[in-house]
């Protein structure tokens, strides 16, 4: 896997971690927070839990799953990246709204604190 492929898939575990962690196992928050989060590496969290590295390799593309899994059915990242885009063109058509300079300041800051919301 190329290190930008690596990169993205690492950036949609963060995002999906973030959405869904409360409905992963401790087991599966821990392996995932210590792999992807505190950037260890398999030999790592094996030497810190006493267990093989393809046991933890097996417990990080199990909770990858799962996290895979909640994003299908319930689809939290993909309405969180819509509505961000939604946002940017809302922001896009202030920039040259007719509005005066304090009603876009208004109107603008109204969008970054939605966008920080979701």
């Amino acid at each position: 896997m190329s290190q930008e492929n690596r990169l993205e898939k690492t950036n949609r575990i963060n995002l999906l971690f973030d959405f869904y962690e409360q409905l992963l196992t401790e087991k599966q928050r821990t392996f995932l927070k210590y792999y992807f989060l505190d950037d260890f590496s398999l030999g790592e969290i094996a030497g810190e839990f006493e267990i093989s590295r393809q046991a933890v390799y097996e417990h990080i593309k199990r909770a990858e799953q799962v996290l895979e899994s909640y994003e299908e059915k319930l689809g939290l990242l993909k309405k969180h990246d819509a509505r961000i885009r939604e946002l940017d063109k809302l922001q896009e058509r202030l920039a040259v709204s007719g509005l005066n300079d304090e009603e876009k300041h208004v109107m603008t800051d109204m969008v970054e604190r939605l966008k920080i919301w979701d």
